[in-house]
């Protein structure tokens, strides 16, 4: 593995998410692999799990690992081409990529998008140079339309949590839409349902997507996804609940208006079949998600947290045994 931005780049999610409880069972297992290996992570936008899990993982496998904040403390980058920098940018990507590419054997990149025009951000530019000046093994820590990290970690959850039922039985996984006060990126749940359509071509899963009216996903992460408008009869008979916002495609990066009765409670989990309820974290409480789901039996966020690790680990891993 050479490069890691999507499910695209994951020949098979249940041999990927064995791969992952392996090393959850046995952490130090190939520190052999990353010796003298240098792991670089470049952050342009806030983290804290991505940050300290793709860290450990890499620490787990004896490589070095160097982190920058990029927008912080690094010089405003340059990325258009045939320009002349004469104005508030100071290096150009083409420079600044290939110089992280000659002190780092693998490197991360975080970008979020910025949401005024979805063919720059769906053009995923920014990133694709970095991939391309820096000429190393690149795994992506979420970019303007993904976050494949995350997803990996939410399908091992799932599937480490799945009590299997003597019928064999899939589990039923709601994607399920939420308030918030801000407009966020589609790149969560862009990322989420891809991974779980390719779980459920897989067999492992049936996946169900529900959301308010303006707020659909692009057609391009959705195949074979069930698309509800009604969260009540979204939720009915669902096993796994995963609670996210995200702002609308079609109106790109807007807030729209939206009927109430959207933020996932104890009432809402009646109609379910008890499900476990899950969410990337940062989430604000009592907006997006109840406290009374966070704090209470249902809850998987933590678990989920946790498992980022494994899911960075089988990822640095992989491509440590193509150097």
């Amino acid at each position: 593995m050479k490069l890691f931005t999507s499910v695209h780049d994951v020949p098979s999610i249940k041999q990927f998410v064995k791969d992952a409880l392996e090393l959850k069972a046995n952490p130090y297992a190939h520190q052999d692999l990353g010796k003298n290996k240098t792991l670089g992570l470049v952050f342009m936008n806030p983290s804290l799990r991505t940050r300290l899990s793709t860290q450990k993982a890499a620490l787990n496998l004896g490589m070095n690992v160097m982190v920058m904040n990029l927008d912080k403390e690094g010089w405003a980058l340059e990325t258009q081409d045939g320009v002349v920098m004469n104005g508030s940018t100071v290096e150009h990507i083409r420079e600044a990529a290939a110089v992280m590419g000659q002190y780092c054997d693998i490197l991360g990149l975080r970008s979020f998008p910025k949401l005024i025009d979805r063919e720059e951000d769906y053009s995923e530019d920014f990133f694709n140079k970095f991939v391309k000046y820096c000429a190393v093994p690149v795994v992506s820590l979420e970019s303007a339309t993904r976050h494949p990290l995350q997803s990996f970690a939410d399908i091992i959850t799932i599937h480490e949590t799945w009590m299997k039922k003597p019928d064999g039985a899939k589990p039923k996984v709601v994607l399920a839409w939420a308030p918030h006060v801000k407009a966020l990126p589609q790149a969560v749940p862009n990322s989420f349902a891809e991974w779980m359509c390719k779980a459920q071509a897989e067999g492992m899963i049936d996946f169900t997507i529900a959301q308010p009216e303006g707020y659909e996903l692009s057609e391009d992460f959705t195949p074979g996804a069930d698309i509800q408008y009604n969260i009540e009869e979204a939720l009915a008979g669902a096993d796994y609940v995963y609670v996210k916002n995200w702002s609308s495609y079609e109106e790109y990066g807007k807030v729209l208006s939206y009927p109430g009765g959207w933020m996932m409670d104890n009432e809402k989990l009646k109609f379910t079949n008890d499900a476990k309820v899950m969410h990337c974290l940062p989430v604000r409480r009592d907006l997006e998600l109840s406290s009374e789901i966070l704090d209470g039996p249902n809850s998987l966020v933590i678990h989920e947290a946790g498992n980022r690790l494994w899911a960075a680990q089988a990822v640095i891993k992989a491509m440590l045994e193509t150097l």
